[in-house]
């Protein structure tokens, strides 16, 4: 596990000196414990680098420890009947440590130019899901991850007036809506739903090609969309729509 939590704390591929000096073990202990945990899929050596990072067992693990939750199984109901009536692909997302995680996405009747991974984590700034974060969560719990976004985009980064209106855009229409900001020709639109007695919310999301994207196409998808959260937040025994934030 201090190997382990060495990998997870390294936020990236490590070497083996980077991980027995986090580990603080040495570095012939810490690649026996590599090569068992290799053995077992939780850990994987790049052959071209040479570098440590998780493997294909632990983001099964990973994924498998969110699906168990108990709100992401009553959401995850819901989407296939969104995907269903708006004919567009649907997502879901819950917060991890660094961002919005996606733990499912089921794809729809259009094509879109991209492949999803369960378990990505979502920019706040440039991702519909990551702006309901973004809106919904406490500056304490997103400004660092903020200002490193901030720092990636560089030249291109939003001033911090325009992020407070991203907020303030989102809280009052109750959805994130983006085009291309991601992915050119992909616009989402997603909302906030939130479990009883909790501040932090799951975020559903709808996915459709931009050429789609119609005002007439994404006021109806808005509207499924808002739907679906709305009969989540019921099922999770809010009353009139609330439970612990804004409830679309």
């Amino acid at each position: 596990m201090t190997v382990i939590e060495a990998l997870e704390n390294g936020l990236g591929p490590m070497s083996l000196t980077q991980i027995a000096n986090a580990s603080g073990m040495a570095a012939s202990k810490v690649h026996r414990y590599l090569v068992s945990l290799g053995r077992a899929g939780l850990v994987v050596q790049s052959h071209r680098s040479g570098l440590y990072d998780f493997g294909p067992a632990m983001r099964r693990l990973g994924i498998e420890s969110l699906r168990r939750m108990d709100e992401v199984g009553v959401a995850s109901e819901h989407l296939p009947d969104l995907r269903d009536r708006t004919g567009h692909a649907v997502n879901l997302a819950v917060w991890g440590d660094h961002g919005p995680v996606l733990v499912r996405w089921d794809y729809g009747a259009h094509a879109l130019p991209i492949t999803i991974r369960v378990g990505a984590t979502m920019p706040l700034l440039t991702s519909a899901i990551g702006r309901v974060y973004l809106a919904h969560l406490p500056a304490t719990m997103i400004t660092s991850i903020v200002e490193t976004e901030l720092e990636t985009l560089g030249t291109n980064a939003p001033s911090k007036s325009d992020v407070a209106r991203l907020r303030a855009t989102v809280l009052e229409q109750g959805v994130a809506t983006i085009s291309g900001e991601v992915i050119p020709g992909v616009m989402s639109v997603a909302a906030p739903v939130f479990p009883a007695g909790q501040s932090i919310p799951l975020a559903v999301a709808v996915a459709l090609p931009s050429s789609l994207g119609d005002a007439a196409t994404v006021a109806e998808v808005t509207l499924e969309l808002l739907r679906t959260t709305k009969a989540i937040s019921e099922d999770y025994g809010s009353v009139g729509g609330a439970a612990g934030g804004p409830v679309a």
